[in-house]
C-alpha cells in the first residue's frame, strides 16, 4: 500500500495543493542544472515522504542526504540544502562547507529555507563566513496534506515556541498558509478562535487580507464557510487522556508518524526475530482502515473477528457447493480485501498485549477518577506508586491535572458522559469511553450556535475569543456577527453541506479528529470538518517537546 495517501475523497481539491507543492519543488531541481546532491532537514524527509516520490526526485538529477554534522559524502558539484530555519541547522550547513574549504573541495552551494528565510539564520552565516558562498532561496511549503481530511502546518515545536518560549513566528506561518488558501477556495466568511495564538491568527490573516487582497467578486460562494482556531492551551486535559480509538492507540503505543508506523516484522508474520522493522502506512486509502479507525478498541476486534469469519464461511461454502461464476467473483472480491484484513489483525493483536495488561486498565481508571474529581486520595497514591516503580516521567506528568475550573466547565457542557455505549455511540464521548473532549465539545458549539450562548464558560478557559464576520468583498470585518449563521451561508448553493476548517495550534490527537469525523456523521450536524494542525500529537509527544532543548 503507498505511503503517499489518495486525496480523491477530499472536501476541498487538496490534490492540487499537493501537485503545487510538488511543481514548486521539482523546479527549484530543475533550476539547478545537472546533478545535484539534495541534502535534507531530516525532519522535512518525513514531511516530503507523503508529497513526492523519492524516484521523481532523482529523475531530476537529485542525490538524496540526510543532513548532519558529519559532512556530506557525494561525488556531486552541486549541494542544495532544503531545510527548515533552524539555528542548529545552519550550523551544521556552515560546517559542512568549511569542510569542503578544508579540503580545497570546490562546490556550488544553494539553501532553500522552507517556507522562508529568516534574518537570524542568514546572520549565522556572515558570522561563520560562508555567506557569500550560498545562493539563497525559499520553498514556501505550508501546508502538508497527512489524508483527505487532515492537513499539517509540519511546526512540531509551534507548542513550546508560542506557549513556553513566547516566540510567535510560527503564527505568521499558519496565517499565511490560510490566506494562500484562500486564493483558490475563497475569503472564508465566519471565523471563531480562541486563545492567544488563535486570535493572534486572525490579527494576521486580516491584515493580509488588507497587502494582499483576494478578489472574490469571480469566485462565488467561498468553499470554506466557517473557520474554527484553537490554542491547544485551552484544552490540555483531552491530550493527557489515554487514546482508545484504534488509530489513536496506534499512536500511543507504536507513534505514527507521516502516516505510518514503523514495527518489528514478527509483529506483521514476517518469520523468525531479526531485528528488523517494517514501515506499514496508515491512511485512508487502505479500505478497512478508513472503516475501523476512529472505532473504540474493543468495537475494532469485534469487526475483524467478524470479518475473518465471514471469509472462512464463504471458503467452506466455495468448497462444499458448486458456484456460478458471479457468486465466485464475487467471493474473489472478498479475498482481495484478505491482506488488509491480515495487517489489522497482526497490528490489532500486538495492541492488545498492552491493553489486556491489568496496568493499563488500572491507569483507565485513575483518569476517569480525575477526570470526574472524585477521590484525590487514590489518585495520588497511584501517582505514588508510579513514581516509586520509576516509571517513565512523561507517563507519571500525564495524570498531573490541576483542579483550576474543571469540574464547572465539565458539568456546563457535559463532559462526562455516564453509560456510553462504544459499539452504537451517539455522543463523541465514546472516544474515551465516557469523556467528550472539551476541545472538540467547544466545536459542536461554535457550528450550532457560535460561543456566544456558552459565554460565561469561555471565560472560564484560557486566552481571549472572538467572534467576527469578514466581508467576502473586501478585507473589513466585525465582531458584531449574529452568532447563527445566515442560512444562505449554511448551505453551498449546489446543495453540498457546508465546510468548516478547524485549525489547531500546538497539535490534535488522533482521537480528536475521530471526535469530528463522529460530529460530521450525525444527522442534524449539517457540516463536514477538514482539520489542520501544527502537529500531530499525544500527551506523551507534547510533554517530551517541553522536556527536550530544541535550539
Amino acid at each position: 500500500m503507498a505511503q503517499i495517501p489518495s486525496l480523491d475523497n477530499a472536501h476541498l481539491n487538496l490534490a492540487s495543493l499537493r501537485e503545487q507543492s510538488q511543481k514548486e519543488l521539482l523546479n527549484i531541481l530543475k533550476n539547478i542544472r545537472g546533478k545535484k546532491c539534495l541534502v535534507i532537514d531530516p525532519k522535512l524527509g518525513g514531511s516530503l515522504s507523503l508529497l513526492i516520490q523519492t524516484s521523481l526526485l532523482k529523475e531530476n538529477g537529485a542525490e538524496l542526504r540526510h543532513l548532519s554534522a558529519e559532512p556530506v559524502e557525494t561525488e556531486c558539484t552541486r549541494i542544495l540544502y532544503l531545510v527548515r530555519p533552524q539555528i542548529n541547522l545552519m550550523k551544521f550547513i556552515s560546517s559542512n562547507i568549511q569542510n569542503d574549504l578544508s579540503k580545497g573541495v570546490q562546490r556550488e552551494y544553494f539553501l532553500y529555507f522552507v517556507p522562508r528565510r529568516t534574518v537570524v539564520c542568514e546572520k549565522i552565516f556572515e558570522e561563520e563566513k560562508v555567506h557569500h558562498l550560498l545562493t539563497i532561496g525559499e520553498y514556501p511549503f505550508y501546508l502538508l496534506p497527512l489524508d483527505e481530511d487532515v492537513l499539517s502546518f509540519e511546526l512540531d515545536l509551534a507548542y513550546k515556541e508560542c506557549f513556553v518560549d513566547g516566540d510567535t513566528s510560527s503564527l505568521w506561518h499558519i496565517a499565511k498558509a490560510i490566506h494562500k488558501l484562500e486564493f483558490s477556495s475563497g475569503v472564508i466568511p465566519n471565523v471563531r478562535a480562541k486563545g492567544k495564538a488563535s486570535t493572534k491568527v486572525t490579527e494576521i490573516l486580516n491584515s493580509l487580507q488588507v497587502e494582499e487582497p483576494i478578489n472574490s467578486a469571480d469566485m462565488g460562494i467561498p468553499e470554506i464557510n466557517t473557520l474554527i482556531l484553537l490554542d491547544r492551551e485551552v484544552d490540555m486535559v483531552t491530550p493527557m487522556c489515554f487514546q482508545l480509538t484504534y488509530e489513536g492507540l496506534l499512536d500511543e503505543i507504536l507513534q505514527i508518524n507521516n502516516g505510518s508506523v514503523e514495527i518489528d516484522s514478527t509483529v506483521m508474520g514476517g518469520g523468525q526475530q531479526d531485528g528488523k522493522k517494517i514501515k506499514v502506512p496508515l491512511n485512508s486509502s487502505d479500505k478497512l482502515y478508513k472503516e475501523i479507525r476512529d472505532l473504540n478498541f474493543e468495537v475494532v476486534v469485534q469487526v475483524l473477528r467478524q470479518k475473518a469469519t465471514s471469509i472462512q464461511q464463504d471458503y467452506a461454502e466455495v468448497k462444499s457447493t458448486s458456484q456460478s461464476v458471479s457468486e465466485l467473483k464475487d467471493f474473489v472480491k472478498k479475498l482481495n480485501s484478505l491482506p488488509e484484513i491480515a495487517r489489522h489483525v497482526n497490528l490489532a493483536q500486538h495492541l492488545q498485549s498492552f491493553t489486556c495488561k491489568p496496568s493499563f486498565h488500572a491507569r483507565l481508571d485513575i483518569e476517569q477518577t480525575l477526570l470526574e474529581l472524585q477521590n484525590y486520595e487514590i489518585c495520588f497514591e497511584y501517582i505514588e506508586e508510579m513514581i516509586h516503580k520509576q516509571e517513565p516521567l512523561v507517563n507519571v506528568l500525564r495524570l498531573l491535572e490541576s483542579k483550576s475550573n474543571w469540574l464547572a466547565i465539565a458539568r456546563a457542557l457535559q463532559l462526562i458522559v455516564e453509560d456510553t455505549d462504544t459499539a452504537n455511540p451517539n455522543d463523541i464521548s465514546y472516544i474515551f469511553s465516557g469523556y467528550a473532549p472539551l476541545s472538540i465539545r467547544l466545536v459542536q458549539h461554535a457550528i450550532r450556535s457560535g460561543w456566544r450562548s456558552i459565554e460565561e464558560i469561555m471565560k472560564l478557559l484560557p486566552g481571549p475569543h472572538v467572534d467576527l464576520k469578514r466581508s467576502v468583498s473586501n478585507s473589513s470585518s466585525s465582531q458584531d456577527a449574529n452568532p447563527v449563521f445566515q442560512s444562505n451561508l449554511d448551505r453551498i448553493a449546489d446543495g453540498r453541506r457546508s465546510l468548516a476548517l478547524v485549525i489547531f495550534i500546538g497539535g490534535i490527537t488522533f482521537a480528536e479528529i475521530a471526535a469530528l469525523r463522529f460530529l460530521s456523521s450525525q444527522e442534524g450536524t449539517g457540516y463536514d470538518f477538514i482539520v489542520a494542525t501544527t502537529k500531530m500529537v499525544n500527551g506523551t509527544t507534547i510533554l517530551e517537546t517541553l522536556m527536550t532543548n530544541n535550539s
